[in-house]
Parts: C-alpha cells; structure tokens; sequence
C-alpha cells in the first residue's frame, strides 16, 4: 500500500458572523483507508459534522467577524495501483439498475444532459457500450476543450461545450453530462490527486475533479482532464454535480483570503504533526 498525505489550509475574513459549510475531510473508498488525521480552528469556534444524503463529511459552522483560520491534514493509506482499466466492462441496462442511482441519469444544474443526447449519440453511438463507450467520451474531451482559466462557478458543461476550454471542475462536468446523454449513471467527484509516477506540476496545487460511472454493479473512475491511469487518489465528495460538493458553501459575504492544498506520497514511517497553528 502508499501512504498519502492530504489537506487544506482555509483564511477566511468575515464582516459579519456567516454561516458556513465546507467539505474537505475524504471518505473512505475504494480500498483507502484513513490512518491518522487533524482538525485545527482558530479562534477555537463550535464545528459540527453532519453526512448528507451522498455520503459526504459536511462541517457546519460559523465564522466570526475577523478572521478564521481552519486547517485539515489527514494520512491516508491507499492502493499502489493505478486506476483500473477494464476495457471489457460491459453497460448495465436501465432496466437493471439498482434505484438509488438512477438519479444520476437524469439533468442536474451544470450538467443538462437533456441538451446532448443528439450529440452524444451523433459522436459516440457507433462506440460499443461499455467502458470503450465512456473512454471515447474521455478521450474527446481531452482532445477537444482547451485547459484553461476563465470559467466560473456558473459555468455549465453547455457553456464549456460551446466555449472549447475549462478547467478540470468543467472536464468533469462535460463527462458526466455526456455520459447521462449516453444513458450511464455518471457522478462528478471531487478530491486531492498527487503527483505520483507523473512529472510534478509547478502550479500551486488545488483540488480536483473528476467523475465516476456506474457499469456491472459499482462506480468507476474516470478522468477526462488527465486522460491517463493515476496513483493516489483520495476521495472527498460525489454528487450530482459540483453543486453537491462546493468544498465551501457561504451563507454571507465570508471572503477566502488564504488557500493551500496538499497531496503528496509519503514514507511508511511518516507521521502527522499535531502542533497548533498560528496566523
């Protein structure tokens, strides 16, 4: 097994006391496996977490006037292969879907599958159904949309579609939306990716987004930004679209004055430090 390192680092400034959510802390999936992991608050306010109806570890608090400082750090065990590749995975019927997730088969607000379904089927109907189907789809995107900055939190996976470029929160989406299209239950994930067995990336690392598709009885990754098996995942969040799994949800004018994230392999010996932070 790997070990990972995963976190955040949040500053927040607020004018007025503002309810917030936020969705940082991973669940575990697909054989990881959470070893050790730290919460710090600052100035030391109530946080209470709650699971929602996905399945996702939602924090609810209030951030004071001033600033808030919240910092997540968490070691996770996870499998030291890659992401599966199962070219010969057949589609699952509607018919012979389970009910709890036919809900990701129908349009949600950034991924109005009911817009593509010529499209989709103009493109990829002539693709045997299965994952080389969902592979196509992958495989166009990458091809096709531009990795770029200039998308909001408003932007569809229409707009993308139409604008040729978006970033990975907008890869995923445009997945998702064509794989509904296609008739697959498909989910959009969100979580830290590390730069393992891959050149490491010199931009500040953010979180990431892909989405997951629902063939012979469980979900699927697949990655339509990167195109390619990856080592290391952890899981944050799935829902219908980002809507579901916003990393922060404000109910105010809260400004984000500070953001670090972190994915990183590290040794079997590592262990998490748990000194206070200070702004």
């Amino acid at each position: 097994m790997l070990r990972v390192r995963v976190g955040c680092d949040f500053v927040y400034d607020s004018a007025f006391p503002t309810p917030m959510m936020l969705i940082v802390r991973p669940k575990e999936w697909h054989g990881h496996r959470l070893l050790a992991e730290t919460r710090q608050v600052e100035p030391n306010i109530p946080l209470r977490e709650y699971v929602d109806s996905f399945g996702n570890h939602v924090w609810r608090l209030e951030a004071p006037v001033g600033l808030l400082r919240i910092r997540y750090d968490a070691l996770f065990e996870v499998p030291p292969t890659p992401d599966p590749l199962l070219p010969d995975l057949p589609k699952t019927a509607i018919e012979a879907l389970p009910d709890e997730v036919l809900i990701y088969t129908l349009p949600s607000r950034h991924c109005q599958s009911d817009l593509f379904i010529a499209d989709a089927w103009r493109m990829f109907g002539d693709v045997a159904g299965g994952w080389k189907q969902v592979q196509a789809v992958c495989g166009w995107i990458h091809g096709n949309i531009a990795y770029g900055k200039g998308s909001t939190s408003e932007t569809s996976s229409y707009d993308v579609y139409q604008a040729r470029q978006g970033v990975c929160r907008d890869f995923a989406h445009l997945g998702v939306t064509l794989c509904r299209a296609l008739n697959y239950p498909a989910r959009y994930v969100c979580g830290y990716l590390p730069d393992i067995n891959v050149p490491i990336d010199p931009v500040p690392m953010d979180f990431h987004a892909w989405f997951e598709v629902f063939m012979e009885g469980s979900w699927h990754t697949f990655d339509a930004r990167h195109n390619r098996q990856r080592y290391g995942r952890v899981l944050i969040a799935s829902g219908r679209d980002a809507v579901d799994v916003a990393f922060t949800t404000i109910y105010g004018g809260s400004k984000l004055a500070k953001m670090e994230v972190w994915a990183d392999q590290v040794d079997p010996q590592f262990a998490l430090d748990h000194k206070p932070v200070r702004f």
